[in-house]
């Protein structure tokens, strides 16, 4: 019994030191440069009205049945825009971080 007690310990303890994780923190006032992006929704005809032929259009991907529609990736100098079918749905910025999900559950770091 006492052997039995004695290895939950140790595992408990093993488990406790693996639930750590490490904290990102941003200095104050960080931001990535802001970039003027095509709107989600917006049609082909619209982002080269409004931004210009890209400099690469690439070959729709996909496209076999209708829950996987053809998508197509059109990339500018500062971003890259994805298309469903002739429809925006994410536009991706060149080297800005990923925009930071949950803000509001954030907690602080303690020391």
């Amino acid at each position: 019994m006492r052997t039995t007690l004695l290895a939950f310990a140790v595992a408990l303890g093993a488990f406790a030191g693996a639930a750590q994780a490490d904290v990102l923190a941003l200095p104050e006032g960080a931001s990535a440069a802001t970039v003027s992006v095509p709107a989600r929704g917006s049609s082909m005809a619209t982002v080269s009205q409004q931004f210009g032929a890209p400099e690469t259009k690439h070959p729709a991907k996909g496209g076999g049945s209708a829950k996987h529609p053809p998508i197509t990736r059109w990339d500018y100098p500062a971003f890259s825009v994805f298309f469903e079918r002739s429809t925006v749905i994410d536009v991706v910025v060149k080297g800005a971080p990923m925009p930071i999900q949950n803000k509001d559950e954030l907690q602080p770091a303690s020391p």
